[in-house]
């Protein structure tokens, strides 16, 4: 029996999973796949060199997938920002339904959403980031823990006391995102007051994931101790992988004296991170995975994996939740 929730009516989806923006990760194959396994699929806008590259990768997915999916797009300060003008006016003119925004002052870019019919999730790592998303006029937020992969923010505020807090203060639904991957993440989600689970590194470790199976099985090795936090002197912390390249840069910023990103520029490079998925060589740069890590133990296919998932938060939900529940004595 499908659990249904305001995400899975909302979006007509059958189960209640997102697979949230990945960057060189999610491509139309992997978007597609999430879809047709019954979830969210997400294309992540950026990825795309140019808007004219998105628009063609946005018609590719739709001859892989009948299915509703969405696109990713962060909006991050930057010397020589993209054109996110540009990238939006192709979101919106492909007929995109359903958007994911991470990143600062989406505002502006919200509104022209909005104004297309859009559905928009923005992710958040901090209640006060939720609220203004809602007073802003998002769809749902999808509250990121610290567990996550990539940027978690300067609180380091864990899921469980984000969610429970996130239930008590907001009117918008959310999801929950950060250190999921198994049923009883999603029926734990659906406890605290989410309205579904949005997934990265899960997703990662699919057979459809468009990386080298050498950064799978390397997901499938980790334990939840296997990632690092870089970037902390620089009040921009990021959760990536544990290899050799992320040791070395965390060893560069704890010196004496502290250091610029000058100095680890070259160890953190995109390029080198994207050719990690290429050539296999988990240790050639950094990549971003979270601490789900330790809960991931195989390499399903999507849809064996969104089926499995909410089969098993089916059974926790009604057969040991429900079984908990008993009449009061009668004394």
């Amino acid at each position: 029996m499908p659990i249904a929730t305001k995400l899975t009516k909302l979006l007509g989806i059958v189960h209640p999973i997102v697979q949230g923006g990945m960057q060189w990760v999610g491509t139309a194959e992997m978007a597609s796949a999430v879809s047709n396994a019954g979830g969210l699929g997400i294309l992540t806008a950026l990825t795309q060199p140019t808007p004219a590259a998105l628009r063609k990768e946005i018609a590719r997915c739709r001859t892989l997938t009948n299915k509703p999916f969405g696109v990713n797009i962060t909006f991050l300060p930057a010397i020589n920002p993209p054109p996110y003008e540009q990238y939006v006016t192709a979101i919106i003119e492909e007929g995109i339904k359903v958007v994911e925004t991470a990143g600062n002052n989406p505002g502006a870019h919200v509104k022209r959403f909005k104004d297309a019919n859009i559905v928009v999730i923005h992710k958040c790592t901090s209640i006060r980031h939720a609220l203004a998303a809602q007073r802003i006029g998002v769809d749902f937020v999808s509250i990121d823990g610290f567990e996550c992969a990539g940027h978690p923010g300067e609180d380091d505020i864990g899921g469980l006391i984000l969610l429970a807090k996130a239930a008590k203060t907001l009117s918008i639904p959310f999801l929950a995102s950060g250190g999921f991957g198994d049923g009883r993440g999603l029926a734990a989600a659906l406890a605290l007051g989410a309205e579904g689970v949005n997934m990265g590194t899960r997703f990662m470790c699919t057979v459809e994931a468009p990386i080298h199976n050498s950064v799978k099985e390397a997901i499938v090795k980790g334990t939840e101790k296997d990632t690092a936090l870089m970037f902390r002197t620089m009040h921009n912390t990021a959760r990536v992988f544990k290899n050799a390249i992320s040791t070395q840069v965390v060893a560069i910023e704890k010196q004496p004296g502290g250091a610029t990103f000058a100095d680890i520029q070259p160890l953190v490079s995109g390029q080198r991170g994207r050719e990690v998925f290429v050539n296999g060589d988990t240790d050639y740069g950094v990549w971003t995975a979270g601490q789900v890590v330790g809960l991931i133990d195989d390499i399903p296919t999507c849809k064996d994996l969104c089926e499995r998932m909410s089969a098993d938060a089916e059974k926790i939900i009604v057969e040991r939740l429900g079984k908990m529940v008993v009449p009061k004595s009668k004394l």
